[in-house]
């Protein structure tokens, strides 16, 4: 009998090309997996020390303009950088720095040692032709003080009624008894006539709307409370109850012109103040010396009596302006972390 052995001999070598073939494809996955996690691992660096670098150069802009580290060739923004990467490498594509709008932007990319600009290498991608890839990172950062926005409570007080540091309660006055003629509430005991510190406020609301780059802001007759502010005296009334007295957001104004009807302020700023009491014609609460002591506002006067806080950084949703030289009072943060 005569063996049959032609087929099988003719299949001999099949297998090493299949192998072959799949060689292909799992150096594809390989590369796929492997090598693109490489790349977001190092995407990920670079974002770090984008984001690093961009807001340490804003940060020096918004302390002194005129600082070596506020540059595009700022020292911050290689340090920053390499300290994000885990081998300690990175190169710096790109500052742009716009000190009239406050801004920096700063595009990080991808460094070997002997490799190709922003570029990574590739290991089971390299088997397939693609021996390294691009990978970048941007940040923009911007800084400012905060000018624009709503306060919630629509009464102004002068600068020079800020006691800074003392951590004892004061008057924030805007009519009163104590005429200061070197402060800009003035020496008729008010500040300007029929003035009180009031603004305008939203339409059926307790607020105001803000700006200090406008050169000035209208005010708003009456020594009665402002209208529409019952919600808020009901919430400080209840935390000064309970013992917690509660932290109120002021506009702060640093001139005041009475030529014009209705007379305006000059607002410069904002101001913290922890609340302990107040006094208006139509609304009061613990205004008196067996609440505050020396610091009671009775008689002529009229105003918040609390304790200056500090000058502050403003919630989302406030504009940013240029710095404001006088007050301690700048926002530095990032406004985009994306890729080229």
């Amino acid at each position: 009998m005569r063996r049959i052995t032609r087929a099988i001999d003719d299949e001999r070598g099949a297998a090493s090309v299949i192998v072959a073939i799949l060689m292909v494809a799992l150096l594809g996955f390989a590369a796929l997996v492997i090598d693109v996690g490489l790349m977001y691992a190092e995407k990920a660096q670079l974002q770090n020390g984008a984001d690093a670098e961009a807001l340490s150069i804003a940060q020096s802009c918004a302390e002194d303009a005129g600082d070596a580290l506020c540059s595009e060739t700022s020292p911050l923004a290689t340090t920053f950088a390499d300290q994000n990467a885990n081998d300690g490498l990175t190169n710096i594509d790109n500052v742009a720095l716009d000190q009239d709008a406050g801004t920096v932007t700063v595009i990080t990319g991808a460094e070997e040692a002997g490799g190709d600009e922003n570029s990574v290498s590739l290991f089971f991608a390299n088997a397939l032709g693609i021996p390294s890839a691009e990978v970048r990172a941007q940040a923009t950062a911007e800084w400012g003080s905060p000018v624009e926005g709503t306060a919630p409570f629509p009464v102004a007080f002068s600068i020079c009624q800020l006691v800074e540091e003392t951590g004892e309660l004061q008057l924030f006055v805007s009519h009163g008894d104590d005429a200061d003629a070197s402060c800009e509430y003035g020496p008729s005991g008010h500040v300007v006539p029929g003035g009180f510190g009031k603004l305008p406020q939203q339409e059926g609301e307790c607020s105001a709307d803000i700006n200090v780059i406008e050169e000035y802001a209208e005010s708003s007759p009456g020594n009665d409370a402002p209208p529409n502010c019952g919600e808020v005296f009901a919430s400080w009334k209840a935390q000064l109850t309970a013992g917690d007295p509660p932290t109120e957001l002021f506009p702060i104004f640093d001139d005041v012109d009475d030529s014009v009807t209705p007379a305006q302020f000059s607002l410069i700023g904002f101001a913290a103040v922890e609340i302990h009491g107040w006094y208006f014609s139509s609304e009061a609460f613990h205004n008196t010396s067996a609440f505050v002591g020396d610091a009671a506002c009775t008689g002529n006067c009229r105003g918040v009596i609390g304790k200056f806080v500090e000058m502050v950084s403003l919630e989302d949703g406030y504009g940013l302006g240029p710095v404001i030289e006088d007050l301690d009072t700048t926002v530095v943060h990032l406004t985009l972390g994306d890729e080229e």
